[in-house]
Parts: structure tokens; sequence; C-alpha cells
């Protein structure tokens, strides 16, 4: 059965290829790694040696130069030349930028070279300058998550490597001196493991010395729950932390708020957790997005020890940020009475708990808010009606 098949033909009838056509052929730098360039130069007859394709890259993405103008060891002229005639290394465009006061959460609205848009969100951590940076993996989303504004958008296209690792480009240079960036989640836009091979390249490349810099063990990939490609990933090792978004383990809730589970049961999902921890012998990070009255009871507790309670987890709550009222099929962060409840029930599973921070709210910080205004915005002007909004 195809993933695609648990969304509505009209949603992904006119998506774009995996693929899109670079404006002017050339290759961009920022999806690239060292030996990919030497390939990349050896086809047209370019010597560059993996050294010199390492400088390159050093310089232009680590370090996030304009030029190879004042490369302590200088590459040779028919590489800088071949460089120029083959690549190329264009920022993305940003659209808007929006901080929340309260919290100093700052989301980037990027145009891609289509016009299309996508967010990626610069999260300050507990150290002082310090952050992550949460990127999308795809234009719009085909999972259709009952509460999550980008489902609600549609998937348009999947993104290319270097259109993910522009979003941390672009979120890095807005860094003051001092500060850094520690972390990517893949959290943003889009199913991560529907774009898998997209998305393991642009992590390869935020983690290497010579691209990003940054840990491996500090970017995080979620899922909704792909089974074949968390098999995948498990097979193939990958130092990164995938991050299973269960949000229920309650069978018939779970395929009322995510429609995936109707393709691929609680319990397959399940079967590749334990493939996971089987394969990296580390505890499975899973996810939670608390709603009110929904997915906050003791049963969620109690089916999720009956399931997984052999399995070394780690449980990572955080509330729905949800702009719709509830008159609109809008969801509610859970109580303090009916948090408190579901913590204390969950210290019978004996697994750690983390709490995460829902950070933004006075921003449109949650996925798909913000490039929703903006279609809505776009399609107002030009006297449209558009329903890739909810």
């Amino acid at each position: 059965m195809s993933l695609l098949t648990v969304v509505d033909d009209d949603a992904i009838a006119n998506v774009s290829p995996a693929v899109p056509a670079v404006p002017d052929g050339r290759l961009h730098l920022y999806g690239v790694r060292a030996p990919e360039l030497v390939a990349l130069f050896a086809d047209h007859g370019v010597v560059c040696t993996e050294a010199e394709a390492r400088r390159i890259l050093g310089r232009l993405l680590s370090e996030g130069h304009d030029s190879l103008e004042g490369m302590k060891r200088p590459v040779s002229k028919g590489v800088r030349a071949g460089l120029e005639l083959l690549t190329r290394r264009t920022p993305l465009s940003i659209a808007e930028v929006v901080r929340d006061d309260v919290d100093g959460f700052e989301k980037f609205l990027l145009r891609l070279d289509d016009g299309a848009l996508v967010e990626a969100v610069k999260i300050p951590l507990e150290k002082p300058g310090h952050f992550t940076v949460c990127v999308s993996s795809q234009v719009g989303c085909a999972m259709g998550c009952v509460f999550c504004a980008t489902g609600r958008l549609g998937l348009r296209r999947q993104l290319q490597r270097f259109e993910i690792v522009g979003q941390v480009f672009a979120v890095r240079a807005s860094l003051r001196p001092g500060e850094r960036l520690t972390g990517v989640v893949f959290m943003g836009q889009g199913e991560p493991l529907h774009n898998y091979d997209e998305v393991i390249g642009a992590a390869s490349v935020l983690s290497d010395p010579c691209g990003g810099r940054i840990d491996a063990r500090n970017i995080s990939i979620s899922t909704v729950g792909l089974v074949p490609q968390m098999h995948r990933y498990a097979v193939e090792g990958h130092k990164f932390r995938l991050v299973v978004s269960l949000h229920s383990t309650v069978a018939q809730r779970r395929k009322a708020l995510l429609p995936i589970a109707r393709q691929w049961s609680i319990d397959e999902v399940a079967g590749a957790i334990r493939a996971l921890h089987q394969a990296s012998g580390d505890r499975v990070t899973v996810a939670f997005c608390l709603m009110a009255g929904v997915n906050t009871g003791i049963d969620e507790v109690q089916s999720l020890q009956a399931l997984l309670g052999d399995v070394p987890l780690r449980i990572n709550l955080i509330d729905v940020n949800d702009s719709r009222s509830i008159e609109d099929g809008g969801f509610r962060p859970p109580s303090a009475l009916e948090l408190r409840g579901l913590l204390d029930a969950l210290q019978a599973l004996k697994q750690p708990v983390v709490r995460r921070y829902s950070g933004g709210k006075n921003t449109e910080a949650a996925c798909g808010m913000l490039a929703s205004r903006h279609l809505a915005d776009e399609a107002a002007r030009a006297g449209l009606v558009t329903d890739a909004v909810g």
C-alpha cells in the first residue's frame, strides 16, 4: 500500500517532483559533502582532491564566508573556476522574521526559488548564547494530523537537501558574535521520513566537520510512524536521534488523530521502535503532543506500558499549540490538574519523562501557522479563494 493512500487524492494530485530543477543547472553547494564535490568536478574534467574539497566546504559552509579569498591554503585556479561554473551557493530568501519577546523564540519564514514558503525556528537554549534550529523537510505535509496547521496545508512538494541546510544557514546568519547553533531538530513543516533520502543527506551535511559542524547526537529527526522507513533507519545505523511522535498508543484514538495510523498499526510502530532500540542499544525517544481531554488519561499510560513497557524509552511531552477556536475544531493544552495526574501516572513506568516547552505561542510559532497566514494574505491580495488554509 502506498504511503499517500491515507491522504485525499486531491491533496496530492498536483505535487511537484521530489527534486525540483535548479534554475540555472548548477549544483547547490549547501547540499554536498567533499566526496560528492570531487565526483562533480571529475565528471566535468576538473581534478580536485578530497583535501581541496574539504577546504572549500570548510571555508564556504562551516565558516560561512562568501568567497575563497583569504584562504590560508588556496586551491588551484582550475578548481576555483570549476566551482564557479558548476555550483552555486545562493542563500534562502527571508520573507519575514517574527520574534516572541516573552521567550525569545524567532520564526523565520523563508521563500524558495519557486516561491514556496517554509518555516524555521530559532530556539534559545538554557545555556546563554546557544540555540537549536527547528527546520522543515517538506513544503506542507501529506500526513493530515488533525491538530497540526501544516497538515491542513497539504503536501506541495519535497525539499531538497540544500533547501533544508539553507534554513539552518539562514538562521545562523542572524547570530551575534559569541552565539552558536548547537543543535537541529527536524520537527518543522513536513514528515521527515516521507522525504527520507533528502533529510538524511541534509543531516549528514549539517553534522559534517566541513558542513554545519553540529554533533550528530544533537540532531533529532521526528516521525509520526512511517514503519518501513523506521526499519530502514535502524538498519543503516545513523547517529542522529529519531523521535517517534506517538501522540497516543490507544489504537482507535491514534487513528482519529493521525491518518497514517490507519496504514500502520500501533503494534507495527511498536515493533519498529523495538528494532531501533536493538540496533542502537540506546533509549528510543517517543513524543506526545498533549491535548486536553484527548490523550492525557490513565488509559494512555496503561496502553503505553502494555505496548512498550519492556523497551527503554525517553518520553517527551509538549503542549499542543493550536490557533483555532474550540468551535472551529481547535485543541487546548491540558489543565495543571490534568497534567499533574498524567505525570503521576507516568512515574509507574520508571522511564525518564521530559517536559518540553512549547515556545513562540505569541508569534504563530506552531508549524504551518505563519505560512498559512502568508498564503491567505497572498490569496486575498490576488482576489482568490484558497483551500490551503484550514
